[in-house]
């Protein structure tokens, strides 16, 4: 992962670095978002498969140790189906209301 980030600043410079997370994805999220972490600098979260019965509280945990905002989740299996993360809407589904 460093390696590509590298080789892509050659190029460009790198403005945003989103992690991406399976909302199904339990505490091994966690530790993935430590490692990732620990070789880019992560300017956001996304958060997918919000579209099934996932509640993704992962991304809860993963916000607080990492420090940075949930920019957008997916709601679907397309790229057209990402939406900006709303966060009263993700609380009301998390808790069930």
């Amino acid at each position: 992962l460093g390696k590509v980030k590298r080789v892509v600043e050659k190029h460009a410079p790198v403005d945003e670095v989103l992690l991406v997370l399976d909302a199904t994805t339990g505490q091994n999220g966690l530790v993935q978002a430590r490692v990732f972490a620990e070789v880019v600098d992560i300017t956001g979260i996304v958060l997918t498969k919000l579209d099934g019965t996932a509640k993704g509280g992962i991304v809860v945990a993963v916000q607080r140790e990492l420090g940075v905002p949930v920019k957008l989740v997916g709601l679907g299996e397309g790229a057209d189906d990402l939406a900006p993360f709303e966060p009263e809407a993700f609380v009301d589904a998390l808790i069930g209301e």
